[in-house]
Protein backbone atom coordinates (compact mmCIF):
# COMPACT_ATOMS: atom_id res chain seq x y z
CA UNK A 1 0.00 0.00 0.00
CA UNK A 2 2.87 2.42 0.83
CA UNK A 3 4.50 1.71 -2.53
CA UNK A 4 1.22 2.47 -4.30
CA UNK A 5 0.77 5.75 -2.42
CA UNK A 6 4.40 6.76 -3.06
CA UNK A 7 4.03 5.99 -6.77
CA UNK A 8 0.82 8.03 -6.93
CA UNK A 9 2.52 10.99 -5.22
CA UNK A 10 5.45 10.88 -7.66
CA UNK A 11 3.05 10.77 -10.63
CA UNK A 12 1.02 13.64 -9.13
CA UNK A 13 4.08 15.85 -8.70
CA UNK A 14 5.31 15.04 -12.22
CA UNK A 15 1.92 15.89 -13.74
CA UNK A 16 1.76 19.17 -11.79
CA UNK A 17 5.17 20.26 -13.11
CA UNK A 18 4.23 19.22 -16.67
CA UNK A 19 0.93 21.12 -16.47
CA UNK A 20 2.70 24.30 -15.35
CA UNK A 21 5.12 24.06 -18.28
CA UNK A 22 2.31 23.23 -20.74
CA UNK A 23 1.34 25.36 -23.68
CA UNK A 24 -2.14 26.84 -23.86
CA UNK A 25 -4.37 25.30 -26.50
CA UNK A 26 -7.25 27.39 -27.83
CA UNK A 27 -10.80 26.11 -27.32
CA UNK A 28 -14.37 26.99 -28.25
CA UNK A 29 -15.51 30.17 -26.51
CA UNK A 30 -12.05 31.76 -26.28
CA UNK A 31 -11.90 35.42 -27.34
CA UNK A 32 -8.92 36.32 -29.52
CA UNK A 33 -7.47 39.65 -30.64
CA UNK A 34 -5.99 39.33 -34.14
CA UNK A 35 -3.69 41.94 -35.69
CA UNK A 36 -2.34 41.97 -39.21
CA UNK A 37 0.54 44.43 -39.36
CA UNK A 38 0.19 45.06 -43.10
CA UNK A 39 -3.52 46.01 -42.90
CA UNK A 40 -4.91 47.76 -39.76
CA UNK A 41 -8.45 47.18 -41.12
CA UNK A 42 -8.01 43.46 -40.39
CA UNK A 43 -7.53 44.06 -36.66
CA UNK A 44 -10.44 42.47 -34.80
CA UNK A 45 -11.66 40.42 -31.89
CA UNK A 46 -13.09 37.01 -32.72
CA UNK A 47 -14.61 34.26 -30.62
CA UNK A 48 -13.74 30.65 -31.34
CA UNK A 49 -17.06 29.12 -32.46
CA UNK A 50 -18.52 25.96 -30.87
CA UNK A 51 -17.24 23.98 -33.87
CA UNK A 52 -13.70 25.21 -33.06
CA UNK A 53 -13.32 27.53 -36.05
CA UNK A 54 -12.89 31.26 -36.53
CA UNK A 55 -13.72 33.46 -39.53
CA UNK A 56 -11.30 36.09 -40.76
CA UNK A 57 -11.67 38.38 -43.81
CA UNK A 58 -9.40 37.33 -46.69
CA UNK A 59 -8.54 34.10 -44.84
CA UNK A 60 -11.97 32.50 -44.58
CA UNK A 61 -12.86 29.93 -41.91
CA UNK A 62 -10.10 27.98 -40.23
CA UNK A 63 -9.74 25.68 -37.26
CA UNK A 64 -8.48 27.41 -34.11
CA UNK A 65 -9.45 24.93 -31.36
CA UNK A 66 -6.55 22.73 -30.35
CA UNK A 67 -3.95 25.12 -31.75
CA UNK A 68 -1.63 27.37 -29.80
CA UNK A 69 -1.89 31.12 -30.49
CA UNK A 70 1.49 30.87 -32.27
CA UNK A 71 0.38 28.04 -34.58
CA UNK A 72 -2.82 29.98 -35.39
CA UNK A 73 -0.65 33.01 -36.28
CA UNK A 74 1.27 30.86 -38.78
CA UNK A 75 -1.94 29.40 -40.25
CA UNK A 76 -3.48 32.86 -40.67
CA UNK A 77 -0.30 34.27 -42.20
CA UNK A 78 -0.25 31.39 -44.69
CA UNK A 79 -3.86 32.04 -45.70
CA UNK A 80 -3.38 35.82 -45.95
CA UNK A 81 -0.01 35.81 -47.78
CA UNK A 82 -1.54 35.60 -51.28
CA UNK A 83 -3.22 38.99 -50.68
CA UNK A 84 0.01 40.88 -49.87
CA UNK A 85 3.30 41.54 -51.65
CA UNK A 86 5.39 41.54 -48.44
CA UNK A 87 5.64 38.89 -45.75
CA UNK A 88 2.53 38.94 -43.58
CA UNK A 89 3.01 39.50 -39.86
CA UNK A 90 0.04 38.22 -37.79
CA UNK A 91 -0.34 38.43 -34.02
CA UNK A 92 -2.92 36.42 -32.07
CA UNK A 93 -3.53 37.26 -28.42
CA UNK A 94 -5.82 35.36 -26.07
CA UNK A 95 -8.06 38.07 -24.59
CA UNK A 96 -10.39 35.90 -22.54
CA UNK A 97 -10.37 32.16 -21.96
CA UNK A 98 -13.68 30.31 -22.17
CA UNK A 99 -12.87 28.49 -18.94
CA UNK A 100 -10.87 29.82 -16.06
CA UNK A 101 -7.45 28.25 -15.95
CA UNK A 102 -7.00 26.01 -12.93
CA UNK A 103 -4.82 27.70 -10.38
CA UNK A 104 -4.05 24.38 -8.75
CA UNK A 105 -4.29 20.66 -9.29
CA UNK A 106 -5.06 18.43 -6.35
CA UNK A 107 -5.10 14.65 -6.13
CA UNK A 108 -7.36 12.25 -4.25
CA UNK A 109 -6.39 8.61 -3.80
CA UNK A 110 -7.58 5.62 -1.85
CA UNK A 111 -11.10 4.72 -0.77
CA UNK A 112 -13.12 7.24 -2.80
CA UNK A 113 -15.54 6.74 -5.69
CA UNK A 114 -13.31 8.37 -8.35
CA UNK A 115 -9.65 8.74 -7.37
CA UNK A 116 -7.54 10.95 -9.59
CA UNK A 117 -6.33 14.47 -10.28
CA UNK A 118 -8.68 17.44 -10.10
CA UNK A 119 -7.88 20.89 -11.53
CA UNK A 120 -9.46 23.53 -9.29
CA UNK A 121 -10.23 27.13 -10.18
CA UNK A 122 -11.46 28.36 -6.80
CA UNK A 123 -10.21 27.88 -3.23
CA UNK A 124 -11.14 24.33 -2.24
CA UNK A 125 -11.15 22.56 1.12
CA UNK A 126 -10.44 18.91 1.88
CA UNK A 127 -14.16 18.15 2.28
CA UNK A 128 -14.94 19.78 -1.09
CA UNK A 129 -12.15 17.79 -2.78
CA UNK A 130 -13.56 14.55 -1.38
CA UNK A 131 -16.94 15.56 -2.80
CA UNK A 132 -15.28 16.20 -6.21
CA UNK A 133 -13.96 12.64 -6.12
CA UNK A 134 -17.45 11.25 -5.57
CA UNK A 135 -17.24 10.84 -1.80
CA UNK A 136 -15.82 8.17 0.45
CA UNK A 137 -16.40 4.49 -0.20
CA UNK A 138 -17.98 2.26 2.42
CA UNK A 139 -14.51 0.93 3.28
CA UNK A 140 -12.89 4.32 4.01
CA UNK A 141 -11.16 4.94 7.33
CA UNK A 142 -13.00 8.22 8.07
CA UNK A 143 -10.82 9.16 11.03
CA UNK A 144 -7.46 8.54 9.30
CA UNK A 145 -7.74 10.63 6.14
CA UNK A 146 -4.73 12.91 5.61
CA UNK A 147 -3.31 15.45 3.19
CA UNK A 148 0.26 15.07 1.93
CA UNK A 149 1.80 18.43 1.09
CA UNK A 150 5.27 19.37 -0.07
CA UNK A 151 6.61 22.44 1.73
CA UNK A 152 10.15 23.67 1.15
CA UNK A 153 11.25 20.27 -0.14
CA UNK A 154 9.80 18.34 2.81
CA UNK A 155 6.64 16.28 2.93
CA UNK A 156 4.12 17.40 5.55
CA UNK A 157 1.17 15.27 6.68
CA UNK A 158 -2.01 17.12 7.65
CA UNK A 159 -4.56 14.89 9.45
CA UNK A 160 -8.22 15.13 8.48
CA UNK A 161 -10.92 13.54 10.64
CA UNK A 162 -13.79 13.19 8.18
CA UNK A 163 -16.19 11.99 10.88
CA UNK A 164 -15.57 15.11 13.06
CA UNK A 165 -16.04 17.45 10.07
CA UNK A 166 -19.05 15.52 8.80
CA UNK A 167 -20.86 15.92 12.13
CA UNK A 168 -19.73 19.55 12.55
CA UNK A 169 -17.87 18.84 15.82
CA UNK A 170 -14.48 20.03 14.58
CA UNK A 171 -14.02 21.97 11.34
CA UNK A 172 -10.35 22.87 11.98
CA UNK A 173 -9.11 19.90 9.90
CA UNK A 174 -10.96 21.16 6.82
CA UNK A 175 -8.01 23.18 5.48
CA UNK A 176 -7.75 24.89 2.11
CA UNK A 177 -5.76 22.90 -0.39
CA UNK A 178 -2.67 24.02 -2.27
CA UNK A 179 -1.35 23.05 -5.67
CA UNK A 180 -0.02 19.49 -5.65
CA UNK A 181 -1.74 18.41 -2.41
CA UNK A 182 -2.60 14.72 -2.27
CA UNK A 183 -5.55 13.58 -0.15
CA UNK A 184 -5.06 9.99 1.00
CA UNK A 185 -8.12 8.04 2.16
CA UNK A 186 -6.89 4.75 3.65
CA UNK A 187 -8.90 1.56 3.92
CA UNK A 188 -10.38 1.03 7.36
CA UNK A 189 -9.15 -1.76 9.56
CA UNK A 190 -11.18 -4.74 10.67
CA UNK A 191 -12.29 -3.18 14.00
CA UNK A 192 -12.61 0.48 12.90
Amino acid sequence: MRILISAFIIIAITQTVAARDGIYRLKAGDTLEIWVEQDPNLRRQVVVAPDGRIAMPLAGHLRAAGQTPESLERALAGRLQKNFTTDVNVTVILVNSAEPEPYATIYVTGEVARPGSFPITTPTTVLQAIALSGGLSEFAAKKRVHVRRSEKGREVLIPFNYRAVETGRDMSDNVRLKDGDVIVVPERGLFE
